[in-house]
Order: structure tokens, then sequence, then C-alpha cells
């Protein structure tokens, strides 16, 4: 029996024989980037405010677009009143200015965000109110990769609604563009809850610097304490706390976008940008079959990497069954055949 396993063969147990490349990059390292924004709701907006206080050296300008006029305006105005007292003067940097785009110039820039929601569950809704998203947001998702395949767009896709995995696969399907140029932003807030939580508990601690975050922005998310030495009891318990902290937020009344703006988008884009380890999901599979799978990785001169450090089969085990489960998500076959053909048929989530 093998001892330890890694990220790359997660394909193969999904039958995929030859996944496609990640060897490209979207955007030119060291170049301030064109941003534009579709969508700006409590998400957007708060990650609008995080890219113009931080985007300084790594973004040149940001275009929003919202079909409500109004909130576009104010965000004009409000956002470009963001500065350092001093900054024309030579005193402090000069934050990126904040321009209206139209639905027709979406495409003419190097970074596109997608924010867009429809059906935002109310704060009474219970499960994983993620995936209650799905159907309303792949709508959504195929009017505007459509509008990326008519523009040739070379740029990068960042997918920030919810459910974030399935949807980068809808865009990947719709869009007919390259894999590498689509990035999934859900998974840094999971791993800043797990941190979280590791600061308030001596058990966790190790977590701040040993553990890592893998899976999707949901309830199939991994939280592995440290991968060398990994407690699979006390990754569990750890990530049921990362998953159930969505519902924390909502039971004192108030929705959870604040963290997932600034952590999963604003901080990761940028990290993105300037070619740093952050987490962010990738595509595992062929043009018809796999997922996007929420992992550590970066952009360098080679293409998109991913951390593909060996696990334990414990770990593993997790990661494959969240794997396949977004996979059949996709392709709209349950879960169990999947299971069964890669030969995993027992519970693995469950423990």
């Amino acid at each position: 029996m093998k001892e330890v396993y890694y990220i790359h063969e997660l394909p193969e147990r999904a039958g995929i024989t030859a996944p496609l490349t990640l060897s490209g990059r979207p955007f030119e390292p060291g170049k301030k980037a064109r941003v534009h924004i579709l969508a700006l709701g409590d998400v957007g907006t708060t990650m609008l405010i995080g890219l113009r206080l931080l985007g300084a050296e790594d973004i040149a300008s940001i275009g929003i677009c919202d079909l409500n006029g109004n909130n576009l305006s104010r965000l004009e105005i409000e956002i470009n009143q963001i500065r350092y007292p001093f900054a024309a003067q030579g005193d402090g940097p000069v934050l990126p200015p904040v321009h209206i785009v139209t639905e027709e110039q979406l495409f003419d820039c190097d970074v596109f965000i997608f924010c867009a929601s429809k059906g935002v569950p109310p704060l009474s809704a219970t499960g994983d109110v993620r995936m209650a998203q799905l159907e309303a947001n792949k709508g959504l998702i195929g009017h505007f990769a459509g509008l990326a395949r008519s523009a040739g767009y070379k740029g990068l896709v960042c997918i920030v609604s919810d459910p974030v995995d399935p949807l980068c696969a809808a865009f990947l399907d719709a869009s007919g563009i390259r894999p590498w140029q689509i990035r999934g932003y859900g998974l840094g807030v999971m791993n800043a809850r797990a941190c979280y939580y590791a600061e308030k508990d001596g058990r966790l601690a190790h977590y701040l610097t040993e553990g890592r975050a893998f899976g999707p922005h949901g309830e199939d998310l991994v939280i592995a304490d440290r991968i060398e030495g990994y407690d699979d009891t006390l990754s569990r318990e750890l990530t049921k706390k990362v998953v159930e902290a969505n519902h924390v937020v909502r039971n004192l009344g108030y929705k959870p976008y604040i963290a997932p703006a600034l952590s999963s988008a604003a901080l990761s884009i940028l990290l993105t940008l300037r070619g740093c380890w952050h987490y962010g999901s990738v595509y595992l599979g062929d043009k018809d079959r796999g997922a996007f799978l929420g992992v550590r990785s970066r952009y360098s001169e080679e293409g998109l990497l991913y951390e593909d450090r060996p696990l334990p089969r414990a770990l593993y085990d997790r990661i494959e069954y969240a794997y396949l489960r977004l996979c059949a998500l996709r392709r709209d076959v349950p879960c169990c055949m999947l299971l069964k053909w890669a030969g995993r048929s027992r519970a693995i989530r469950n423990g």
C-alpha cells in the first residue's frame, strides 16, 4: 500500500489520463494591471475598497460595472475620495483611479473579477447556502463567459461569487478560454478562519505555521492541522469550526461578507499579480472532465503552479472525496458513481 499521495494524482482517480496544461500566465509580471469588477454589492464594494487601498503598486486602474447606475456613480465619487492627503506632492502612494465601464467594455482589461450573484440566501437560510446559488449564478456566468469568448479575452478571470469552484468550471465550459486563465477565490477566507480559531486554541496553534487548506469554499472543505504529523481528528474538528463560521455571523444577524471580500478576494488577487503564494482554485482535468480545486498556488515563469507535497493517506482521502464531488457536480453524475469508478466507495468525508 502506498504511504504518500499527491495532488497531481487526483485527475487519474476520476478517469482522466491527460489533464490540460497549466503552463501559461494571463498577465505580465511587474506591469500594473487594468482591473474590471462586475457587480458591486456588499462583497464587490468591500473588495473594491481593499484593492484601492492596497493596490497602488500592482493596479493601474479599476473599472466598475453594475446594473445600478446610482450605485456606480456613488462608488466612482466615494472610492476616488479615498486617498493619502499629500500623495500628489510625492508624500504617499497614488492609489489606482476608479472609473465606470459598460458591459461592452468589461473584457478590455487584464483582470476581470466576477462578483455578480442572483438569489443571495436570506439570513434565515440553513445548510450550505453557497450551493443554493449555483443554478442562478450559472446563468450569469454563461452570459459573461460568452462575452469573454467573443472578445477573445487573454487576461485573468477571477471568480469570487459562490459557489466559487463550480462557477469556475462553468466559465471554462462556456468561454473556451484556457484553464490557467481562470482562478477561483474562495479558499483564502477559509484559511483565515482556521487561523482565527487556531489563535484561540492552544491545541490548534501549530496550524498557523504548518497548516494547509484544500478544496472548495463550502461543506467539503478540507483543513489540515499540518501535513507532516497530520492529525485527522484534530483537523476535522478545525474544519467543522471553519465551515460553521459562516453561520455564527449569520446567527448574529449579519451577512458574513467582509472577511471573504478581503481575505479570499482583494488580498489573494493582489498576491496573484505579485506572483506570491496564495490560496486559489486551479483546474485539474481535461477538456470535458475535471474540476477546479482550491490549493496553495502561484504564477511563475513556468505558468500556474500549485503546492504538490507528499500527503498522508488519511488527508489525501479527504481531498480526493472533495475533488470527486466537484467533478460529479460539473458532469451531473452521482458522486457515488465517481467514487465507485475510483475504487473508493466508502464515506471518506465522514471519517
